[in-house]
């Protein structure tokens, strides 16, 4: 039985680590506190439905629609919000107000546009794989398997591609990037749109699954802001360790206790790390000059 449990954590960890992706790769380049991407979560979502159940098209076409559609939408958060604020030399604090502008305002909007409701995309009766005592559903084996190898692509691009330099340089000092001839405006543009992508497939993964509703972002983008602290600030492969051991570690509590207990874990295991080990399990030690 254990296993079962187990297998569902590393599923649920997965989705945590490709939403804590999409966020940590805004924060720890720009140490913008992303609260708007709640909202790109929800929006992709609701791309999807769109696309699937009123227009019809196939899975795979409306899942490529909604992620191209929550690219632009993100990288329009950044051309419409946070440039204009940066160039106005803005605090972090109130970008971060204007973040939670962003996601209010598209949030309602949406419920506007399609109701409060919970709706599902696929209400048939789904096939399951068995192995022995483990069962996995069909969207569960799309999360495992899509999932995973999305993050596996994720660490060899950061590691190993010319934009991973890029990204890991910035995060690391902006006005040296800048002085090294980098160009911030074309390498952030990227960076939003790349987080758009991460956001949107975290999102269509879990709504097959579990359904969609206006307020769902928030709860779940609280989940990946703890994978990425407890992984570790700044380093953008991190999040996905962070991401991985929230899942199995709620599981776990499920497992022994309660499903409500969930919560309770996440913020413990939060306050754990803040006090014991505040920069993660993979960060480092930070010297302000």
């Amino acid at each position: 039985m254990i296993l079962q449990f187990l297998i569902n954590g590393l599923i649920t960890g997965i989705l945590y680590s490709l939403l804590a992706i999409g966020f940590s790769l805004v924060y720890n380049t720009t140490r913008i506190f992303h609260i708007a991407a709640a909202a790109l979560y929800v929006i992709a979502a609701y791309a999807f439905y769109f696309l699937s159940n009123r227009i019809g098209l196939s899975f795979l076409i409306s899942i490529v629609g909604a992620v191209v559609f929550t690219m632009l939408m993100s990288l329009l958060v950044e051309l419409l919000i946070y440039r204009p604020l940066k160039r106005k030399k803005a605090s972090l604090n109130v970008v971060m107000i204007a973040s939670i502008g962003v996601m209010t305002v598209l949030v309602n909007l949406v419920a506007m546009f399609f109701g409060n409701e919970t709706k599902v995309i696929d209400n048939s009766i789904q096939r399951t794989f068995m192995y022995g005592d483990i069962i996995i559903t069909t969207p569960q084996m799309y999360q495992l398997f899509g999932g995973g190898a999305v993050i596996l692509f994720f660490i060899l691009f950061i590691c190993y591609s010319r934009w991973g330099v890029q990204f890991r340089a910035l995060s690391s000092d902006e006005i040296l990037f800048e002085a090294l001839g980098y160009r911030m405006k074309q390498t952030r543009s990227f960076v939003f749109l790349l987080s758009g992508t991460f956001i949107a497939l975290a999102s269509c993964l879990t709504v097959y699954d579990v359904g969609l509703d206006p307020n769902m972002g928030m709860n779940v983008l609280i989940n990946a802001m703890v994978a990425m602290i407890i992984g570790g600030v700044g380093r953008f492969n991190a999040c996905i360790l962070g991401g991985l051991l929230l899942g199995i570690l709620q599981s776990l509590v499920v497992y022994q206790f309660a499903s409500n207990w969930q919560n309770a874990i996440t913020f413990l295991a939060l306050l754990f790390f803040l006090f014991l080990r505040p920069q993660g399990i993979l960060g480092y030690k930070q010297r302000t000059v």
